[in-house]
């Protein structure tokens, strides 16, 4: 017990430590709450999909020499609204256009990695996480951005309440069913990006869909559902960074074997 102790003050007391644990805990705020209201909406897939379009994104953006979260954003956007708009034009499912769109960027990445040189390591951190080599430019970029999409969320926070839980109230009192999918889109699409240095590509969706999951197995109201959520979605960077550098473990992967236990503690005190 005294070793583990000791093992986490030195884990502390390294400034990459820090900034890893900084930046995932702001980025696993957003995915939580936004977790609520796209898992309520039966759109939590739209996550995953968005998180195989960042993959295109990043390695395109290796490629040209540019910041792969900078440049991933708007592509990523662009992506979520085009998703909508196949949904939309062709009646499509939403996880069906989720897929055309995801898998056709995913050809694309791994056709620009392959054609491309010099930057496997790199990609290979943005598919795996690496939040442990976050710098500080991307801390600062990471707490800009997790503010600006939680006033967002505070200020249209009746809107998306009304909208997730009666459509037809929603369109009686006014509010655009079609625009409160494309905000939460847009929000899930920076979160996104965001979350891809966090555990990669392709786990990030877990970031999105774990904690909402689990907070919604206990909780008996929308707001008790959205405190939960980023109780679990913190406690799962905080204890998942920290032990996986107790265990020598990758940390993203240690992120997402917490927000397991939890789903599972909290389907059991359901039961």
């Amino acid at each position: 017990m005294i070793n583990v102790i000791n093992e986490v003050i030195e884990a502390l007391s390294y400034s990459f430590m820090i900034k890893g644990l900084i930046a995932g805990s702001l980025i696993a705020l957003i995915c939580s709450i936004l977790g609520i209201f796209l898992v309520l909406k039966k759109f939590s897939l739209i996550g995953d999909g968005l998180a195989h379009t960042s993959f295109a994104t990043v390695a395109f953006a290796l490629l040209l020499g540019q910041s792969p979260i900078i440049f991933s954003i708007p592509l990523v956007i662009i992506a979520s609204i085009i998703i909508l708009k196949i949904t939309e034009k062709t009646g499509a499912y939403g996880d069906s256009s989720i897929g055309m769109v995801s898998s056709l960027c995913i050809a694309v990445g791994i056709t620009i990695v392959s054609v491309s040189k010099g930057f496997n390591v790199d990609i290979y951190s943005y598919l795996f996480g690496s939040i442990l080599s976050i710098n500080i430019y991307e801390v600062y970029v990471s707490l800009a951005l997790s503010l600006i999409i939680i006033i967002l969320i505070v200020l249209f926070y009746n809107e998306l309440f009304v909208s997730i839980y009666d459509e037809d109230f929603a369109k009686v009192s006014g509010i655009k069913i079609d625009y409160i999918n494309y905000f939460l889109s847009i929000l899930t699409s920076i979160t996104v990006v965001l979350g891809v240095k966090v555990v990669g590509t392709m786990l990030v969706s877990s970031l999105i869909i774990f904690p909402a999951s689990s907070a919604l197995q206990i909780s008996n109201s929308f707001k008790k559902s959205l405190i939960l959520a980023s109780i679990f979605g913190v406690l799962s960077i905080i204890i998942g960074i920290i032990g996986a550098y107790i265990l020598d473990i990758p940390s993203s992967s240690a992120i997402v074997f917490v927000n397991a236990i939890f789903f599972v503690f909290s389907f059991l005190i359901k039961k």
